[in-house]
This record gives structure tokens, sequence and C-alpha cells, in this order.
């Protein structure tokens, strides 16, 4: 090869080795990446189980958090409730609307319930449905006041009073006016809650009405016929199954359901919301006043104690946070508060039981009205009220037992407590001499002759001077 042609040669080959190398590139782009397996879809479960408070809210908050940021198909309620705080259920259901996850409201096990707030929630989801032997309703805000009187049915509830308590027909007229100004006022604002709740899911807003102004309640087959709720489901798989394919509306789009092979992942409360839910208990809380207020006064008492007064404001503190998340009646707490004052009193000024007694009656009728005990699941225990209140008037017997009979013992102490004594006579005398008594020499005054030695009681004290006779 001629030398001139080299250069042209070598620039000929890397020209066809770059087309060669883009062609093949271009090929390569052409064809489809291949994409990585996908996760089947999660439908995330969440257990409402007891009384609804503040712990019960939060944990249900986090879940549709955590299902939205999870990418679930579905969020699960598995409700079983008598009911709870209406703070905490709004709470809920304000979740569960602006909610970008689908939420279906499934009351199960069979022979679980949906009362009071658990009403509320499942008329606020997607999809409510229960399994068999379940029920709903009595959604009457029963903190308010005592039962009302019974009425005419509701228009349109279709029956009587003859059908029994699980019809789902009114028992009391939304004309007819009923207890105070007041109770009418929070009736008819939860009546317009659930009405609306009714409008924006489809459902029953008659039955609704009924469930709340006369405590109306439903199995789970009667609620499908008067379709307060969309399907009945043995258990989960079939629950999955029968919603597939059903439409819902999310905020201003629909959605169609995919849920015949979701996984189910449940979703379990952190030690956050364990520790709420413990210490948002009113037995619990109730128990961390009285410890927190003994503790202080303990601490008060023998000052540099420090364990009493570190408890005691840890308690107290604790306990006020919970009052502070609780329905708390604050006269009770006051009445509390005074009652435990006034039997500490009794320790310090007996008087033979009138602080105490008085104490031990504001004590108990304080832990009574100490929280609203008809909100189901928020009070405190009568046994313990009733364990705390025997104790009490023990100890209240014990004080006035031991101040009656510390009344009846002769005096020990001063010139009343030397009457009756004995002395020792120093020397002979008649008339006046002397006499030696508690280790010293006293003058004394006697109509009697004594001898040096003998013993003679007292008989009276004037100053210095003790009175004696023989004994």
């Amino acid at each position: 090869m001629e030398p001139g042609r080299l250069p042209a040669a070598r620039t000929a080959l890397a020209a066809a080795l770059l087309m060669l190398c883009t062609t093949a590139r271009a090929e390569v782009s052409s064809e489809p990446l291949p994409l990585p397996l996908q996760p089947p879809g999660t439908a995330t479960v969440l257990e409402i189980q007891g009384a609804i408070g503040p712990a019960t809210a939060r944990y249900v908050v986090r879940g549709l958090e955590t299902a939205r940021d999870a990418r679930s198909q579905l969020v699960v309620l598995e409700l079983d409730t008598p009911g709870g705080l209406d703070s905490a259920m709004r709470e809920i259901i304000q979740a569960i609307l602006a909610s970008e996850v689908p939420v279906v409201s499934y009351v199960t096990p069979p022979g679980a319930r949906a009362a009071s707030a658990g009403t509320y929630i499942l008329y606020a989801s997607h999809i409510a449905a229960m399994a068999p032997a379940t029920n709903l309703g009595a959604a009457t805000p029963v903190s308010i006041g005592g039962e009302q009187p019974p009425a005419p049915p509701l228009p349109g509830g279709g029956g009587s009073a003859k059908d029994g308590p699980d019809s789902g027909h009114a028992t009391a007229s939304k004309d007819q006016p009923v207890g105070s100004a007041l109770e009418r006022k929070v009736v008819n604002d939860a009546v317009a809650y659930i009405r609306s709740l009714a409008e924006l899911r489809g459902r029953n807003g008659e039955w609704a009405e009924a469930a709340v102004r006369g405590a109306a309640s439903l199995s789970a087959n009667q609620a499908l016929k008067e379709k307060v709720i969309d399907v009945i489901a043995q258990d989960l798989p079939q629950l999955l199954e029968r919603i597939d394919g059903r439409e819902v509306r999310l905020a201003n789009r629909t959605v169609k359901l995919a849920t015949r092979d979701l996984t189910l992942v449940h979703a379990k409360p952190d030690w956050r919301t364990r520790l709420l839910a413990v210490i948002t208990n009113p037995t619990v809380a109730y128990g961390l006043m009285l410890i927190g207020i003994w503790g202080l006064l303990l601490e008060g008492y023998n000052p540099g104690a420090v364990l009493p007064g570190v408890a005691g404001s840890i308690c107290l503190l604790i306990a006020l946070f919970a009052f502070q998340i609780l329905s708390v009646n604050y006269a009770g707490l006051a009445l509390v508060v005074l009652g435990t004052g006034m039997i500490i009193a009794e320790f310090f000024f007996p008087t033979y039981g009138s602080l105490g007694v008085g104490g031990l009656i504001a004590f108990v009728v304080g832990s009574l009205i100490l929280f609203d005990s008809d909100v189901p699941g928020v009070g405190v225990g009568r046994p313990l009220i009733a364990a705390l209140a025997t104790a009490g008037a023990i100890t209240i017997a014990g004080i006035v037992y031991l101040a009656t009979r510390s009344q009846r013992r002769p005096v020990v102490t001063g010139a009343s407590g030397m009457i009756g004594a004995s002395a020792e006579v120093i020397g002979d005398f008649t008339g006046q001499g002397r006499v030696r008594y508690g280790g010293e020499l006293w003058q004394a005054k006697s109509s009697a002759s004594l001898h040096a030695g003998e013993l003679a009681r007292i008989v009276k004290v004037e100053g210095l001077t003790l009175w004696v006779e023989p004994r």
C-alpha cells in the first residue's frame, strides 16, 4: 500500500466502525426495555376495636397516610366498637373524606357491632360492608341526657313499633320537640351530619336519621335491604372478591376497584399510639391523678424524700394531659381533689369523722361524674371507685377509733399527769417537807405524818408545791 493511502484507509475504517455502532445503537433503542416485575397490589387493613378515643383517631389517620404513601389500592377498616368520643369520630371521618385511597368499613367478626360513632364512620366510608350476625345503629348522642320517650315513627320508615327493635324504623318523630333546647340542638346537629354523609355516599338517609333520633339498629341482612350498606361478606377475601369492579368517588374523580388479587397488609399501631391509648384510658388517667395528688402531699409532709414528689409530679402531668384530651367534667375533678384533701385533713385535725365522711362523699361523687359515663367506653370502673371508697371509709373509721381511745386515756403530761403519781419522802415531816418526783426535789405539804423513804401519793399540784398523802 502506498504511504499516502494509509491515513485515508484508517479514516474510512473509523467511519465504517462509527456507522456500524450507530446502527446497532439505533436497533437496540428501538426495542422496549424490560420492566421489573411489579409487586402485587396491596390492601391496608386497620382495626378499630373497643371505644373510639384520641388514640384510635391517631391510629386511623396515620394508617390512611401510610396507605397513601405505600400506594395501597384499598384501606379496610375492621369495625367492632360500641362508639366513643365525638371529637375522635369526627377526626376519623375527616381523614376518610380526604383520603386519596378508597376506604371500606367492614363490621367484623360475626357478633361485632358498629354502634353510635361506628355508624357514622360506616356512612362516611366509600364502601360499607358487614359480616353476618353483626349489627349497627343506636347513634343517638347519649351524652346530652337520659332516655327520650317513644313517639310515632319517622315518615317513610314504613313500619310500626311491632316491627321490633331491629326493624330499622324510627322511634321518635323528627318534628316532635324532645328535651331542652340544648338537647334538640345536639340531636339536630347529629342528624344533619349523618344525613350529609348519607347524601355523599348515596345511602339511606331516612334510616340514618332514625338511628340518631330513635336509636334504631339493624342487623346485617336488614342493613343491606335498607340500602344502608353495600355488601355482606363472610371474611376479608370474600369482601375483596365481592367489591371487585365497583366504582367509588374520590374527590373529583371516579375510581374502579380492582381488589380480587390484592395482598392484605395489616397495619398495627406504633408505640406512640399504644402509649396514648393507655394513658387516655379513663381508669388509668384517674389512677395517675390520685397517685400524683398523694405523691405531692407526701413530699410536702416529708421534704427531701424526692421519690414521692418526682413520681407524683410526673403522674399528675400525664393525667392532666389525658384530661385535656378526654371529655372531663371539671366539677367532678374539683370534688375528687377536695374530697382527697378533706380525708387527709382528718389525719391532722381529728374531727371524729366530720371531715373524713364529707371528704369521702365528695370523692365518690366526683369520681362518678369525672368522665361522661354515657359515652361508651369512657368512664371509670365502678368497682375501682367502690374499692377506693371502702379503703377510705376503713381509714376514717380507724382515725375516729384512735381519736376516741386517746381521749379516754389518762393525761400523762403536765400538772394533770402528776395527779395520782407516787413521790418519795425525803425526810420525816408533818405538815410541810420535801419529796422526790421524776428525779427532782419538790416542796410538799401533807395533813398526815410521813417518814423518810415512804411513798406518798400526789393529790394536788399548786405551782411548785405538791400536796401528798400516805399511799
